[in-house]
C-alpha cells in the first residue's frame, strides 16, 4: 500500500513509519521541517515538506495514496489554538476529498466526544465532525492521556519533591504510550472497514496516586506524593513556567475535565479493552532512565 504519515518523526510518526516500512509499504512522511528530510529518507520513506494547514500541499501529497494517518499538531501557535487546530483538520478534510483517499486513520483523543470542557481536545472534537462528513472509511483513534506528559513534572519533582495537577490522586486516568498508538495505527491502516469507526487505544488505567508511587519508586523517591492543585494554582504554575496564557488555560481546563471525570467517561463506561502493551510499570523504567 501507498501510505501517507503525518506527524513527522515524532514519538508516534517515527515508530509508525518504521513499522509500515518493515511491512513492505510505500510510505511518505509529512513534515513541516525541511531538516527532517534526510532522517525520513534514511528510514526508507519519502519526505513531503510542507504545512498541514495547506490544503493544496496536502492534496498534492495525498494523490495516488491508499491510506492516510492524519495527525494535527495539538498547539498550532500560542493563540487561537482551537481555531488553528480545527483549520488544519479542515485542510486535511479538503485534501482527503480532493485526492479521493479511501482509508483514513485519524489520531484523536479521549474526551473528543465532548464539544467543550476538554481543553485542547475540543479541536479534535471539531475535526471528528469534519471527517464524519467525508465519503471514506475512517477510524478515529482515540488515545489516552500520554505517559510522556509526565516528563513535564520532572522540574517539580526535582525542585519541590512532588508531582501534581488540578485533578485528584484518585481520579481514573486512561493512559497511553506513543509506541502503542503507533502499533494501533499500523493495524488500522491495513484494515478497510466500512463507514466511520472509533477505536480507543489505552495502555493502562491508573490514578495519579499510582503514578506518583510507581514513578517515585523508579527514581528512588518512594514517598513522592501527588498534590492536587486548584485550577488557579495550576494555571499560575504553567504561566510562570513560560507557557502562553491561552495554552495554559486550555490545559487547566483539560485538568478540570479529568477531575470531573467527563474526559474519561465515554471510555470507562463502555468497558472497552485496554489493548496497549506498555503498562505504567514499564513506562516507569523509561522515566527513570531520563530523569
Amino acid at each position: 500500500m501507498k501510505i501517507i504519515v503525518s506527524g513527522s518523526l515524532g514519538n508516534i510518526g517515527k515508530p509508525l513509519t518504521e513499522k509500515l516500512i518493515g511491512a513492505g509499504h510505500d510510505v511518505t512522511v509529512i513534515s513541516s521541517d525541511s531538516n527532517k528530510k534526510a532522517a525520513i529518507e534514511n528510514l526508507g520513506a519519502k519526505a513531503a515538506i510542507g504545512s498541514v494547514s495547506d490544503s493544496t500541499f496536502l492534496t498534492e501529497t495525498l494523490k495516488g495514496a491508499d491510506a492516510l494517518f492524519a495527525m494535527t499538531p495539538p498547539n498550532l501557535g500560542g493563540q487561537n489554538v482551537i481555531a488553528n487546530t480545527t483549520e488544519a483538520g479542515n485542510a486535511f478534510a479538503k485534501a482527503i476529498a480532493a485526492a479521493n483517499i479511501k482509508r483514513v486513520v485519524m489520531l484523536s483523543s479521549i474526551g473528543a466526544d465532548l464539544p467543550t470542557g476538554n481543553g485542547p481536545i475540543a479541536g479534535l472534537y471539531n475535526i471528528e465532525k469534519l471527517y464524519n462528513e467525508l465519503n471514506t472509511s475512517i477510524t478515529f483513534l482515540r488515545a489516552g492521556y500520554f505517559y510522556t506528559n509526565f516528563y513535564n513534572d520532572v522540574p517539580m519533582i526535582k525542585g519541590a519533591g512532588i508531582m501534581g495537577g488540578n485533578f485528584p490522586s484518585d481520579a481514573k486516568i486512561p493512559l497511553v504510550h506513543p509506541a502503542d498508538i503507533a502499533q494501533a495505527a499500523a493495524e488500522e491502516l491495513e484494515k478497510n472497514p466500512s463507514g466511520k469507526n472509533i477505536r480507543y487505544i489505552i495502555s493502562d488505567v491508573r490514578t495519579p496516586g499510582d503514578l506518583a508511587k510507581v514513578l517515585g519508586t523508579a527514581i528512588d523517591k518512594s514517598d513522592l506524593p501527588w498534590i492536587e492543585f486548584t485550577d488557579e494554582q495550576s494555571l499560575q504554575g504553567m504561566t510562570q513556567a513560560g507557557i502562553p496564557e491561552e495554552i495554559a488555560k486550555l490545559y487547566a481546563e483539560m485538568g478540570t475535565g479529568l477531575r470531573n471525570g467527563k474526559i474519561a467517561e465515554d471510555f470507562l463506561k463502555s468497558n472497552l479493552s485496554v489493548d496497549g502493551k506498555t503498562k505504567l510499570e514499564d513506562f516507569a523504567k523509561e522515566f527513570a532512565s531520563k530523569f
